[in-house]
């Protein structure tokens, strides 16, 4: 209650990037004050549930909810994340070389759509920088991703070399890594989720990953790609074949849309990606082509409009494993991720599940 009560009326009156810079100011403040993460804790912590609890991808989720990258662009507020009921988190999107993203203003809120348009343009400090925050991590609880983009005066056919240079840089410090080819807010960026540019890319990632984990002789840590919404049935059957036969570890579906169906806000004109409530069932219906197509081989997890436990609960009954919010963070404050990690208990018991994995792609069955 504290958030929605206090916290959101005043940052809603505030620019909604300067909201979000003061935020993760905050936060990153609170990850250096002793006892700050254990308060955070004793708020807003889950309490440990066994059937919510899933392994995937070689590494354990205290439960299916994390949050989406865009939020926490450097890596400067990992521990506070850490700390406020999330079982995994994503950092970035980070590019090798740190640039300024598109002009302000560029996030908008529309309150009553429960939405949000951006178009940053990967604004970030570049990998180094995020590399040296994240050495600093006191909090190693949930698994850590690092999601991994193109500075925007690289040309397409040069991308593979930027996501090889994150991987380089950035490799020790991320438990999995997100391949971003789907924001639409880097100018030709959705131009690699395919053809020939698409293969060269996951050729290289996926070269890039086995060579920095033989180099430590560990074993190689995972890469998921995430796609965007907006596509054809015919391109995303594609797509979703040459990722599946790239090696590849899983699929993050989706990321923001181009759509502006049934938005009511003024702030509906404005170019960028919309997040939230309006692009759940598109989200959920790419996750479904997906699961259908890979047989429920190739582990997904579900990003797009999760609001409510039953959104998060349709996104995993579709094939979904995992799921991640960001948009529902900013509206509903921390406390969501009880409220979904409580409302999933529910629905798993209301139909018989002993586990959340029971319930991966039941709606298919």
């Amino acid at each position: 209650m504290l958030y929605t009560k206090m916290l959101k009326p005043l940052m809603f009156k505030l620019d909604a990037e300067r909201a979000h810079h003061l935020t993760i100011g905050g936060l990153s403040a609170a990850g250096r004050i002793p006892g700050a993460t254990a308060m955070l804790r004793s708020l807003y912590g889950v309490g440990a549930a066994p059937e919510l609890a899933i392994d995937l991808l070689g590494m354990s989720f205290a439960h299916p909810v994390g949050l989406a990258a865009g939020l926490d662009k450097n890596g400067a507020a990992t521990d506070s994340f850490s700390s406020v009921g999330l079982a995994f988190m994503e950092v970035g999107t980070v590019t090798p070389k740190g640039q300024a993203g598109n002009d302000l203003p560029r996030l908008f809120r529309l309150p009553p759509d429960e939405a949000l348009i951006n178009r940053m343009g990967f604004n970030n400090e570049g990998a180094q920088a995020m590399a040296d925050k994240l050495s600093k991590r006191r909090k190693r609880t949930v698994p850590l991703a690092v999601n991994i983009g193109k500075n925007k005066t690289t040309p397409n056919e040069l991308a593979h070399e930027d996501y090889r240079s994150c991987i380089q840089t950035l490799y020790d410090h991320g438990d999995f890594f997100v391949v971003n080819i789907s924001s639409p807010n880097t100018p030709d960026l959705r131009a690699l989720q395919h053809g020939d540019e698409l293969r060269l890319l996951l050729a290289t990632v996926t070269e890039e990953m086995a060579a920095q984990a033989a180099k430590r002789g560990q074993q190689v840590k995972p890469a998921l790609v995430k796609i965007a919404p907006d596509m054809t049935d015919e391109q995303l059957a594609y797509t979703v074949d040459t990722i599946a036969s790239s090696g590849i570890a899983g699929i993050i579906a989706t990321n923001t849309t181009l759509s502006r169906e049934g938005l009511t806000h003024a702030n509906a004109r404005e170019m960028g990606g919309m997040s939230g409530k309006p692009l759940r069932d598109r989200s959920t219906e790419v996750i479904s082509a997906i699961y259908r197509q890979t047989g429920g081989k190739l582990p997904i997890i579900g990003s797009g409009g999760i609001f409510t436990a039953d959104d998060a609960y349709d996104k995993i009954r579709a094939g979904a494993s995992l799921v991640e919010i960001y948009t529902a963070l900013i509206y509903k404050g921390p406390e969501v991720f009880r409220e979904l990690t409580d409302g999933l208990k529910e629905r798993l018991r209301r139909d018989g599940y002993r586990s959340v994995k029971e319930a991966v792609g039941s709606s298919h069955h």
